[in-house]
C-alpha cells in the first residue's frame, strides 16, 4: 500500500530544502492516482519493504515518473507525523518476515506536517557548504507536534567530508497554516553560532507569500 504523498518542490541545486505532507492543492482523485501508480510500480518489479516513488507534476495536474528511491527518504518524518505510524519500525517488521500491521483501508492522515532541513551553508553565496566549530547550539523544545532530529551538539566541528545537513525540524498542525507557524517559531528559537547556517533563509522561505499560499514550484528559490 501507499502512505499518501509529500510535496518537495522547494529545493536548491536539485536538493530538497522544505518538504510537506499532504501536498497543498492535491485533489483526492489525484492522491489516489499517485498512490496507485506508485504501488503498481513497486509490484511490477517485485519490490519489498519501504520505498519512495518520485513524480513531477505539471500545471495541469499531469504527473510523470522520475525515479524510485529504494529506501526511506530524509523527509519521511512528515509522513510519520500525519499518519501516526513509525515507518522505521515497519521496515524492521518486514525485514524480519512479519506482515505489516495495517492495510490501505485502515490508513488515514490527520493535519499537516512541514519539515525544514537545517544546513551549514551560506545561502548568500550560492548555498556553499560551510565548516567550523559549533560554539553555541540551542534547539527549540520538542513536543508531540515538533520533532528535532540531529546528530550534532555544542562543541562539535562540522567538517568538509560529509553532507552539511545539521538537523531536521518537523512541525505538525491541524492545518497547513498552523504547521507553518509552528515551524517558523521553532526556527526563531534555534541558535547556531560558530558557523554559517541557512536558518534565516528557511524563515524567509516559510514567510514568503507564495509559500503561504501553497504556490510552490521547483524554481521557487530561483524566482524569489
Amino acid at each position: 500500500f501507499h502512505l499518501f504523498e509529500r510535496d518537495c518542490s522547494l529545493q536548491r541545486r536539485h536538493q530538497k530544502v522544505i518538504e510537506e505532507a499532504p501536498a497543498p492543492g492535491i485533489s483526492e482523485a489525484l492522491r489516489q492516482a499517485l498512490g496507485k501508480t506508485a504501488v503498481d510500480a513497486a509490484k511490477a518489479v517485485g519490490y519489498e519493504n519501504a520505498g519512495t516513488v518520485e513524480f513531477i507534476l505539471d500545471q495541469n495536474s499531469n504527473f510523470y515518473f522520475m525515479e524510485m528511491n529504494t529506501r526511506l527518504q530524509v523527509e519521511h518524518p512528515v509522513t510519520e507525523m500525519i499518519t501516526g505510524q513509525d515507518l522505521v519500525f515497519w521496515q524492521l517488521l518486514v525485514a524480519s518476515g512479519n506482515p505489516l500491521p495495517l492495510d490501505q483501508d485502515a490508513l488515514r492522515f490527520k493535519g499537516h506536517a512541514i519539515e525544514a532541513r537545517v544546513y551549514a551553508e551560506d545561502p548568500k553565496r550560492g548555498f556553499l557548504p560551510c565548516s567550523g566549530h559549533i560554539t553555541r547550539l540551542i534547539w527549540p523544545s520538542q513536543d508531540s507536534a515538533l520533532r528535532v532530529e540531529t546528530g550534532i551538539q555544542e562543541g562539535d566541528r562540522v567538517g568538509i567530508f560529509y553532507d552539511p545537513m545539521l538537523a531536521k525540524l518537523v512541525a505538525h498542525g491541524q492545518t497547513r497554516e498552523l504547521a507553518r507557524i509552528k515551524l517558523r517559531a521553532a526556527l526563531d528559537a534555534t541558535r547556531i553560532l560558530g558557523l554559517t547556517s541557512n536558518v534565516e533563509f528557511l524563515r524567509s522561505a516559510l514567510g514568503h507569500k507564495d509559500f503561504v499560499a501553497g504556490q510552490v514550484r521547483t524554481d521557487f528559490i530561483d524566482l524569489h
